[in-house]
């Protein structure tokens, strides 16, 4: 971003995770509070990204050991004579998506439980900023009237 940029600014997806990073403003004056705010939220995004991308990485490799598997029972090769890449049905794959999720279900839930807490903390200590910044402008406002 500009030097002169006083906003966040949001990059394209990235190619693992496919979440879209975030370059956080920092204020020249941030206050501790707001920089815990900052600090929370780029540790947030850290989390995400992490966790995205290695469930995405796995989800493609378990795909690509199904399909494989799949075909291979079948007595297919991974390309067919055209050279395209040979695929399955929506019904053998829906049996892989659903031994996916159920195998990956107590991690879904962590990572909720997780980002839940993460969220909550933002959110309070986004209205603790706003509170504190709400009674600076009327202080100010009352001085100079």
């Amino acid at each position: 971003p500009p030097a002169h940029s006083r906003n966040d600014w949001i990059g394209p997806p990235d190619k693992h995770s496919n979440l879209r990073p975030v370059i956080f403003y920092v204020p020249p004056e941030e206050s501790a509070l707001e920089r815990r705010l900052r600090e929370a939220r780029q540790e947030a995004q850290a989390c995400d990204q992490h966790f995205w991308a290695r469930h995405n990485r796995a989800f493609s490799q378990e795909k690509e050991e199904f399909i494989f598997s799949r075909l291979k029972a079948k007595g297919l090769e991974m390309r067919d004579e055209t050279g395209q890449k040979a695929t399955l049905n929506a019904e053998e794959m829906a049996d892989f998506y659903k031994d996916f999720l159920s195998k990956n279900f107590r991690k879904h839930m962590q990572y909720n439980r997780d980002w839940y807490k993460r969220n909550f903390t933002i959110t309070f200590l986004m209205g603790q900023v706003a509170l504190v910044r709400a009674l600076r402008w009327l202080r100010w406002k009352k001085r100079n009237v």
